[in-house]
Formats: C-alpha cells, sequence, structure tokens
C-alpha cells in the first residue's frame, strides 16, 4: 500500500502562490511511489480566504503517514502551522535542507 504524503510550504504573497513548486515536488513525489495531497490541487481557487484553505488542508493532512515541506517555509503561518500538526502527530517528516532540520528541531521543540 502507499505511503501518503502532504506537501507543505509558502504560498501566500508568492507569484501564482507558489503554486509551480507545489506542483513540481507533486510530479516528484509521485515518480517515487508516493500518494500525494497537494494543496494547490485541493483549493486551486486562489480567490479562496487563508481560513478557508486551511480548512480544507489540515481536514486532508490529518489522514496523511507524511509531510514534505519545501524550501521557504519557515516564516509561513500555515507551512509552520501543518507542520506542528504532523509532528504531534507523529508523522514522517521531509524537510528540504539540513539547515532547514536544525530549523525545524528548534522550532518544534519550543
Amino acid at each position: 500500500m502507499k505511503k501518503t504524503t502532504y506537501i507543505a510550504g509558502p504560498m501566500t504573497g508568492l507569484p501564482d502562490l507558489n503554486f509551480p513548486a507545489f506542483h513540481a515536488e507533486a510530479a516528484r513525489l509521485r515518480a517515487e511511489g508516493w500518494e500525494v495531497i497537494n494543496p494547490a490541487e485541493i483549493n486551486p481557487d486562489k480567490h479562496l480566504s487563508w481560513r478557508a484553505c486551511m480548512q480544507t488542508d489540515i481536514a486532508a493532512l490529518v489522514f496523511c503517514d507524511a509531510i514534505h515541506v519545501l524550501p521557504g517555509w519557515q516564516g509561513s503561518k500555515g507551512a509552520e502551522l501543518e507542520l506542528h500538526i504532523a509532528e504531534r502527530l507523529g508523522m514522517e517528516i521531509y524537510l528540504p535542507d539540513l539547515a532547514a532540520v536544525e530549523v525545524a528541531t528548534d522550532w518544534i521543540a519550543a
């Protein structure tokens, strides 16, 4: 059975809400055999409120086995919230690089 992962990362304030980065990561993960929950796919309407998107995203996140985090997640209130939920639920966490792992470890421990 395939594991399911959720993609978290920055969207607000970025061109095209960073959808191209989310789609590229989804394609890469699917090629590796993951079932992927991509917020850019489950909330394609770029005019929805942040809260409406987070309600849908978090509802999907809690059923995943893992979370893959895109670069630039630090400072994104949505990505930080999603990472916190994933950590508390004991999901596998995949961060983009070693520097992010160090930051995430400090942030999660707080």
